[in-house]
C-alpha cells in the first residue's frame, strides 16, 4: 500500500452514476482511492441518475457491484463499509426539464468544496448538463468538469461540444480524459525517452526503421453493439487512444513537465501527420468487421447477429499507416490497429529499430541478425523489453539469437500498480490537466481522421470479415508486408 497524500476535500458528482462505466471503472478506482487514504475524510460521491434510488438501495447495489469489478485480495470490509458511507444519490432525468433542487440541495452543504463534474453520459448530453449545472449556479472557481470520449462524431460535433461545455467553464476547468494515458506504461513513454540518455541519440529516423502501435481485444460489442455501431474502431480507439500513443512515442522533448508544454508538443505532431484522403486512404487502410469464430476454444457470434441481423457497416476493426511529416520522422511508418474479437488482449508500442549496417560474422548474412526491437507493453501484464542479439553459448562457431532484457512490472516493483482512473481522478481534484486532452487536440484529431471516414462512406465498399479469434482480416497483413515488414505478434 503507498503512502497516503489525501486530495482535497471535494465532492464528485457522477452523471450516470449506474453505468457501465461507474459501476466497471470509477467507483472501483475511487474506492481504491479511499482505501490507500487518498481520500480526506469529508469527500462525497453523488451519483447521479434516474433509477430512482434512495442513499441505501444505491450504497447496496455498488456494494454488489464491486464484489464483481474489484480483484479478491481488494476487498477490506471496514474500506468497503467507510467508502460506501460517502456514496448519495440523486435522481435526475438528464434530459428532462425538471429544477435540480436535490442536486442544488446536496451541494450546498459543503459550498466551498472542490466540484468534480464526471459526465459518464451520452456525449450529446455534455452541453445540456454542463447548460442546467450553470442555471442551478453549481459551477464555481473550484469546479472541474471530466468529459468521457468520444468528444463527437466528427470535427463539427466536437467543436459543437466543445462550444456548449466551454460556455459554462474555462479551459482550465475541462478535463477531456483518455484512460490510456493513465496506464503506468504509457506515462514510462515520458522516462524512458527523456530520463535516458541512452535512447534519445536514437529516437529518430535514422536509428528507427518503423513502429506500431496495437490495441487489441478478445471481447466483441456484446450487448453493447447497437451503441457500438454508431461509433466503430476508427472513432472509438484510433482518433482518441491510438493517436494519443503515437503523439507520446513521437512528441519533441518539453521544456519541462507541465500541463501545457506536454499537450503543446503532443499537438505539433497531430499537426505533422501526413493527411489520409481519397485514394491514399484505400492504399493505407483496412477496416474489418468480425463473421463468427472461436474464441479461446468457445464459439461466438459475429458482429451482425450481435446487432440481430441489421446490416451494418460498422467496423470492428482498422489498421492503418500513417507518417509524421516532420524532420525527426521522415520516412518513419507508424502502423497502428486495433479491433475486436481478436486472437489476443494485447496494447504494446512497437519501436523497430534498423537492422546492422554489416554483419562481421562468418556465414550470417545482415538479414539473418534480427533488428533490435523495444517493446512497451501497456496490458496485460505491464512490461518493457528491449531485444537484444546475443550468442547462444557453446562451441563450434557463433550462433546467434534474439533475447529481451525485460522489465516486468509486477516482478520488478513490490506494490499494486494503481489503474489509469485512480491516478486521472486524482488528478482532477488536483486541476492537473498534464494527461489530459486540450480542445485543440482533440480537433486536430478529428481534422486528421475525418477525411477517412469520409473517403470509406465515398467507396461503397464494406468492412472486410475476419473470423472472431483471428488476428484480423489478411489486408491488414499485406498492409505492412508490402513495405518488407510483419505486425509484431509475440507474447510478453
Amino acid at each position: 500500500m503507498s503512502a497516503a497524500h489525501p486530495i482535497a476535500p471535494c465532492d464528485i458528482v457522477v452523471f450516470g452514476g449506474t453505468g457501465d462505466l461507474a459501476m466497471r471503472k470509477l467507483l472501483p478506482a475511487l474506492y481504491l482511492r479511499d482505501r490507500d487514504g487518498h481520500l480526506a475524510e469529508q469527500t462525497r460521491i453523488v451519483a447521479v441518475s434516474r433509477a430512482g434510488l434512495d442513499d441505501a438501495g444505491y450504497r447496496d447495489k455498488v456494494a454488489a457491484e464491486l464484489r464483481g469489478f474489484l480483484p479478491a485480495d481488494c476487498h477490506d470490509a471496514a474500506s468497503e463499509e467507510n467508502f460506501l458511507a460517502r456514496l448519495h444519490h440523486v435522481t435526475i432525468d438528464i434530459a428532462g426539464q425538471d429544477p435540480w433542487l436535490e442536486l442544488i440541495t446536496r451541494l450546498s452543504e459543503e459550498p466551498q468544496a472542490v466540484r468534480v463534474f464526471y459526465l459518464a453520459c451520452t456525449p450529446h448530453l455534455f452541453g445540456p448538463v454542463c447548460a442546467k449545472l450553470a442555471e442551478s449556479r453549481l459551477v464555481n472557481e473550484q469546479s472541474r468538469v471530466v468529459l468521457e470520449k468520444p468528444i463527437g462524431r466528427d470535427i463539427a460535433s466536437a467543436r459543437a461540444i466543445n462550444d456548449e461545455v466551454g460556455a459554462v467553464f474555462s479551459e482550465q476547468q475541462i478535463f477531456r480524459i483518455d484512460h490510456y494515458l493513465g496506464k503506468e506504461t504509457v506515462q514510462n513513454l515520458l522516462v524512458l525517452r527523456f530520463a535516458n540518455a541512452l535512447l534519445e541519440p536514437l529516437w529518430n529516423s535514422g536509428a528507427i526503421d518503423h513502429v506500431q502501435i496495437t490495441a487489441s481485444e478478445t471481447v466483441g460489442a456484446g450487448s453493447r453493439a447497437g451503441y457500438y455501431d454508431t461509433s466503430g474502431a476508427l472513432r472509438d480507439m484510433v482518433q482518441n487512444h491510438l493517436l494519443q500513443l503515437l503523439c507520446l512515442v513521437a512528441m519533441e522533448p518539453p521544456t519541462r513537465l507541465d500541463r501545457d508544454a506536454v499537450r503543446d508538443e503532443k499537438l505539433k505532431v497531430l499537426q505533422a501527420l501526413r493527411p489520409l484522403e481519397g485514394p491514399d486512404v484505400l492504399r493505407a487502410t483496412v477496416r474489418g468487421q468480425y463473421a463468427p469464430g472461436l474464441v479461446d476454444g468457445e464459439p461466438v457470434a459475429g458482429y451482425l447477429d450481435e446487432l440481430d441481423g441489421k446490416p451494418s457497416t460498422t467496423e470492428t476493426f482498422v489498421a492503418l499507416k500513417a507518417e509524421v511529416g516532420n524532420w525527426r520522422w521522415a520516412g518513419v511508418p507508424f502502423y497502428l490497429r486495433t479491433g475486436k474479437r481478436l486472437e489476443r488482449r494485447a496494447s504494446e508500442v512497437v519501436v523497430q529499430f534498423r537492422p546492422v549496417a554489416h554483419s562481421i560474422f562468418p556465414g550470417i548474412a545482415d538479414e539473418f541478425i534480427a533488428p533490435n526491437r523495444l517493446v512497451i507493453r501497456l496490458q496485460p501484464d505491464e512490461a518493457v523489453r528491449l531485444h537484444l542479439v546475443t550468442k547462444e553459448p557453446g562451441p563450434g562457431g557463433v550462433r546467434l539469437r534474439q533475447v529481451p532484457l525485460n522489465l516486468s512490472f509486477a516482478e520488478t516493483f513490490d506494490s499494486r500498480l494503481p489503474d489509469a482512473y485512480e491516478r486521472l481522478l486524482g488528478d482532477v481534484v488536483r486541476g492537473d490537466p498534464t494527461l489530459f486532452m486540450r480542445r485543440d487536440e482533440v480537433e486536430a484529431a478529428w481534422q486528421w481522421t475525418e477525411p477517412i471516414l469520409a473517403a470509406w462512406e465515398q467507396s461503397g465498399t464494406r468492412p472486410k470479415r475476419y473470423a472472431a479469434g483471428t488476428s484480423g482480416p489478411t489486408a491488414a497483413t499485406a498492409l505492412i508486408e508490402r513495405d518488407g515488414r510483419t505486425w509484431h505478434e509475440e507474447d510478453v
